[in-house]
């Protein structure tokens, strides 16, 4: 199997058309088929269903296609590092992150990068930690930072933030009239509770509230804390957040925002990359680089 069968079986499963497909490799037709044919015989498995005048992926050729394109994308970026490496660091960067503090934390990294190799280029992706966990799983992403908890099989992981969560509630809830800035996860049961989406967040808040054998009353799940700091405005009931969201959204108008005093109750920040893809030269200089700032800031 060389490389040019699989820039072939990818061109194909873009255009899940032979005639398109040849056209865009100007190459003919026939030997197109018959480089498909052979790579499946290679493979032992069918990667696409011919229909008429149509074709679709099979399962195996789903999975072939996620490795192809990785396979690809480090040739390629392999051939830019080796002619470029005389000439300085260059190259691309592709990250991944949460929301929260997270973009904070890139932004200050991503500064004192680019001052250090301006050559480099930065492509930013955001989403929760399932979504930019599996992104550097399958190398679609570099380096992320996400939010724990999170399924650690095949990543490196440094812990690099942490800060309190806090409740968002509109000043005429019953909430608004503790004069304390801070408020117990005991204060907050019994109250609707507008939290974040993912699954282990959920199971998270339930174990911090069954601590004091209380159950949370979970009336939405929301991925943007800004949807969530809209729907306390509406009175629908208290937000649970990671303390960034008070650099989000504001602590004015008829929203108020008391931070969880609870012992052990924090937000950590992790950033992660693969065990299982070979750093290039950039991603492993951006690490050394964030490594570096880490340890300045403990100094």
């Amino acid at each position: 199997m060389e490389l040019r069968h699989m820039r072939y079986f990818l061109t194909l499963a873009e255009e899940l058309n032979f005639t398109r497909a040849a056209e865009r490799l100007m190459i003919a037709q026939p030997p197109l088929s018959r480089q498909i044919r052979d790579l499946e015989e290679e493979l032992g498995a069918p990667l696409f269903i011919r229909e008429h005048h149509a074709l679709r992926l099979t399962e195996e050729g789903v999975l072939f296609r996620d490795y192809a394109s990785r396979i690809i994308t480090m040739a390629d970026q392999s051939v830019t590092d080796i002619r470029e490496y005389d000439q300085g660091l260059h190259g691309t960067l592709y990250l991944a992150e949460v929301e929260g503090k997270a973009p904070h934390l890139m932004a200050g990294w991503i500064s004192g990068f680019a001052a250090q190799y301006p050559n480099i280029q930065f492509i930013l992706w955001n989403g929760n930690s399932d979504e930019v966990v599996n992104r550097i799983r399958k190398g679609l992403s570099d380096i992320a930072v996400i939010m724990e908890p999170y399924d650690p099989a095949g990543l490196h992981s440094v812990q690099v933030y942490s800060e309190p969560w806090v409740a968002m509630f509109r000043d005429d809830h019953p909430l608004a009239k503790k004069k304390s800035e801070r408020i117990s996860m005991h204060d907050l049961a019994g109250y609707d509770l507008i939290i974040p989406s993912r699954e282990s967040r959920l199971r998270e808040i339930s174990d911090w509230f069954g601590a004091n054998s209380e159950t949370p009353h979970v009336v939405a799940r929301i991925a943007n804390v800004v949807t969530a700091y809209e729907l306390c405005k509406e009175g629908l009931g208290v937000a649970i957040y990671p303390a960034a969201a008070g650099d989000i959204v504001p602590d004015t108008g008829n929203v108020r925002i008391r931070t969880i005093s609870d012992k052990g109750i924090r937000a950590s920040y992790v950033l992660i990359y693969s065990d299982e893809h070979p750093l290039n030269a950039v991603t492993a200089k951006f690490i050394e680089h964030i490594r570096s700032s880490l340890s300045d800031r403990s100094l």
